[in-house]
């Protein structure tokens, strides 16, 4: 697996990377600094299956570098992991194509556990999958986006973080071909999952 970390800042890029490294078995880590450096990394490397992201970067600021990356890789999960400040760019990184919002401020295990989802994504999992193949979290997931819960409330019914539920439902939306809450609520609805 391919993964790309973008930071400005060197210390940031190399501790990320070296978690990375430690969560995948085998993972290749490309470590880039800017996204100007994004074309010559994929003509190097190849294609990433994972792009983890700073909002801040020398050659973008904000949620403009999650909107680039995800014209370019429409298909392939962006993480952005940041120190901006969530009240002002979470919605507006998810909203622009994000798949995960992390704030360097959580802790290791917090980001590790995020960053794990993504990495241990197992390949085919996509598509429709039936009852008996979803997980027992993926259905508790249904349950309570069916009762029309926020990612807030699903996190304290399970006793787990905001970001993990995030990483849960983007899991759960490609397993099942869906794009959006209501599509996964009205599939499950219709195809006997809840």
């Amino acid at each position: 697996m391919s993964v790309f970390v973008i930071d400005g800042h060197p210390l940031m890029r190399e501790a990320v990377g070296a978690l990375i490294r430690r969560l995948g078995q085998a993972v290749t880590v490309i470590e880039l600094d800017r996204l100007a450096t994004v074309a010559h990394a994929v003509n190097a490397q190849g294609m990433p299956e994972l792009i983890c992201l700073e909002l801040v970067l020398s050659d973008t600021h904000g949620v403009s570098g999650v909107r680039e990356l995800r014209q370019q890789f429409p298909d392939t999960p962006i993480v952005v992991l940041t120190a901006a400040a969530a009240k002002d760019y979470e919605d507006l990184a998810m909203e622009a194509g994000a798949n995960a919002f992390i704030q360097k401020s959580a802790s290791a295990g917090e980001i590790a556990n995020a960053l794990r989802a993504f990495l241990n994504e197992e390949p085919g999992a996509e598509g429709l999958a039936p009852p008996e193949k979803l997980s027992k979290r993926q259905k508790q997931l249904l349950n309570l986006l069916d009762k029309g819960m926020s990612n807030r409330d699903i996190a304290e019914s399970l006793q787990i973080s905001e970001h993990t539920v995030k990483v849960h439902l983007w899991r759960l939306f490609r397993r099942l071909n869906v794009k959006s809450r209501s599509q996964a609520s009205h599939l499950a609805r219709t195809q006997g999952l809840l």
